[in-house]
């Protein structure tokens, strides 16, 4: 059994701890609310220029002048993965559910005899890939996230990069692995196509009223010459919407572990506490009874 002076010393531990993820708490809720909107306001605009470019290639379809980021190589060996983690851990399976499920992917693929590059945004997922996939590693990124949150430059140099490994032939499909923000205590891990662009099912403009027609539109320059211009800012808004959405989950997911772990911290203290009070009311009474046997004893 503990003795008083081992539970006084445990109490003032967990208290202290206590005092940590609390402090860690309202700072990952003063983190998330600016990275909430940021993700939120960035939602919009990913989604429009997606189905903007989804008319486009739905009106070039497979021609020959079709841009090769929409058209691809061709084949479909090599598989690029980019891996959007965090650099910090506590914060529940954020990391944890990205790399399992990147895990999963790389294993299918393998298994298919695929060849598998990954880059990797985000301390914790290199450090959890290089144990199985460190040779497959071509690039990693760490502190994306500035004390202002998210710049678009840090997006830019991931595509950048990517960009420049499909110039140079290095892979024919790439995938993004992220957590899609829902609320503090919800994230989705989202897998999205991102080279060759995949042009999603498109829904008709509303009718123009009084018309019972939908809208038409002609493009100028030509609907080539717009994708070759477009589908590559389209990889870095992409880019730059997963690393909002990664953030905002993060601190979501830091918030909820760390008041999870002040309320656990909490009914641990209140069972150190009886567990003193017992021990000690039991150390009391004992005393007393040596000192009153004694007292009859003389």
């Amino acid at each position: 059994m503990a003795s008083l002076k081992d539970l006084r010393s445990r109490i003032a531990s967990v208290k202290s701890t206590k005092k940590i993820t609390s402090a860690m708490k309202m700072v990952a809720a003063s983190k998330l609310r600016r990275s909430q909107d940021a993700a939120e306001a960035a939602r919009p605009y990913a989604d429009r220029m997606g189905t903007m470019l989804g008319r486009l290639a739905a009106a070039v379809g497979s021609s020959q002048g079709a841009p090769k980021l929409m058209a691809g190589t061709g084949k479909n060996n090599v598989h690029l993965l980019v891996v959007f983690t965090a650099d910090r851990g506590l914060c529940g399976g954020f990391n944890a559910s990205i790399v399992k499920a990147s895990r999963n992917k790389i294993r299918a693929l393998k298994a298919e005899g695929k060849t598998v590059k990954i880059i990797c945004v985000g301390r914790k997922g290199a450090d959890a890939l290089k144990r199985e996939h460190g040779d497959a590693i071509v690039a990693r990124y760490t502190g994306v996230e500035g004390k202002r949150g998210i710049n678009f430059s840090e997006a830019t140099s991931v595509a950048d990069k990517i960009l420049e490994l499909f110039e140079a032939g290095d892979f024919d499909v790439c995938t993004v692995f992220y957590n899609k923000f829902v609320s503090a205590i919800s994230q989705i891990v989202t897998e999205q196509q991102l080279v060759p662009f995949a042009a999603e099912a498109v829904q008709d403009e509303p009718e123009a009223a009084g018309t019972g027609a939908s809208a038409v539109y002609e493009y100028e320059p030509s609907e080539e010459a717009i994708l070759a211009d477009l589908l590559p800012r389209n990889v870095g808004v992409q880019i730059f919407g997963a690393m909002l959405e990664s953030s905002a989950s993060e601190h979501g997911a830091r918030m909820s572990a760390m008041d999870n772990a002040t309320r656990n911290a909490g009914d641990m203290i209140d069972r150190l506490s009886i567990q003193y009070n017992r021990s000690r009311q039991a150390q009391i009474t004992n005393e007393l009874i040596e000192i009153i046997s004694g007292a009859e004893a003389l």
